[in-house]
């Protein structure tokens, strides 16, 4: 009888290998097949009308439900269904929109996923007063979606057309912001009630155009204007600020934000000089054993807020005047020690800010120091 071959050692590993793959092979502790990673629920989605639409804002989870953490954008099922005003809310069944995880980053501002559901203009109009519900579900595999996220709901409503420019002003204290009012709205019905305006800004790279500062800006509510007209107190020259209005059409305890109107972009400039300076005043005093003569000059204290000092000027008779300081003065006050006794002199002061802005001259006023030297100390 012939003794057995041993078999082969790359049919064993072979066997080995179906075994494991198989995940079975009848032994009690094998491995099980692995489940695909289900992310954690979303459970801060938030949903307002603004425009012709509804803004849907939540943050993406970062874990799944086994807590272990998620290593790429998650893909985003969206789902929308309309309810009446009164009806009780109930996650909605029908999917709507689907964002691949690998444009998800395409909708994140400031960390949050902010998606715009835009509707058609007759969803507006004939569903006025009804509630848009929503869930969203989040997937890192196609084999499995997380649960519904919680349930949010905004009223929609017809609301103004978008103000189509901003007009911009420059002043030294404000930049003024003007436009015309919406008359119609988004449905192009007349536009009847209208509760003001809202006024948002954030902080631009001046090289961008105002189209690629929009995608990039974080708006803030700046303030409410019950008129189509602001004024902005709240800046500093040298930056660049992004700005949009929106109308708000109020709807009994509802109050619903138009779409942005067009932007406006301004990098304000610091050209306005400070006012002239006041009160100035010139005492001459003759030459003395001690000293030589003299014109002490004096001014008003400038109140600009951003002062950043003073020039002195002086002209002789029939000259221009010419300034005496090389160094900006920082307090109102100058001597004159080159003058020459019994010469007449006129003198102006300039109030100068930080930006290099020079104000007009102050009132002139002439001295001139007496050729008569200064009396001696009295002797008893």
């Amino acid at each position: 009888m012939k003794a057995r071959r041993p078999l082969p050692i790359f049919v064993f590993r072979f066997s080995l290998f179906v075994c494991i793959s198989l995940a079975g092979c009848g032994t009690p502790g094998d491995p099980q097949p692995r489940r695909p990673p289900v992310p954690e629920a979303v459970s801060d989605l938030a949903a307002r009308q603004r425009g012709a639409g509804v803004v849907l804002t939540f943050t993406l989870p970062r874990l799944t439900t086994e807590g272990r953490p998620i290593e790429e954008l998650p893909a985003i099922e969206i789902f929308r269904e309309f309810l009446p005003a009164a009806a009780p809310l109930s996650a909605p069944t029908k999917q709507v929109f689907e964002i691949p995880g690998g444009l998800a980053n395409t909708y994140l501002r400031d960390g949050r996923i902010e998606f715009h559901d835009t509707l058609p203009d007759e969803d507006v109009s004939n569903r006025a007063g009804q509630q848009a519900v929503y869930t969203v579900r989040t997937s890192v595999s196609r084999r499995a979606s997380s649960a519904d996220s919680n349930v949010a709901a905004a009223r929609v409503y017809p609301v103004p057309e978008a103000i189509r420019a901003l007009d911009v002003t420059v002043t030294e204290p404000a930049i003024e912001l003007r436009w015309t009012p919406p008359e119609r709205t988004t449905s192009g019905t007349r536009l009847e009630t209208l509760g003001g305006y809202r006024v948002y800004r954030a902080e631009a790279d001046a090289a961008l155009t105002p189209e690629e500062a929009r995608k990039k800006a974080s708006l803030e509510l700046l303030g409410v204007a019950p008129s189509p007209a602001y004024r902005d107190t709240q800046f500093e020259f040298g930056r660049t600020y992004f700005y949009v209005v929106r109308s708000v059409a109020q709807y009994e305890m509802d109050a619903v934000e138009s779409e942005d109107s067009a932007p406006a972009m301004v990098t304000p400039r610091d050209t306005f000089p400070p006012s002239a300076p006041q009160n100035l005043v010139a005492v001459p005093l003759p030459a003395s054993a001690e000293s030589p003569a003299r014109i002490e000059l004096s001014w008003g204290i400038s109140g600009e807020p951003d002062l950043a000092g003073y020039h002195l000027y002086r002209a002789e008779e029939g000259g221009a005047p010419q300034r005496l300081n090389r160094e900006l003065l920082l307090t109102p006050a100058f001597r004159d020690i080159s003058v020459v006794a019994g010469r007449r002199y006129t003198y102006t002061a300039t109030a100068v800010d930080r930006a290099g802005n020079e104000s007009p001259p102050s009132a002139a006023i002439s001295a001139a120091v007496s050729e008569e030297p200064a009396p001696g100390p009295k002797t008893r």
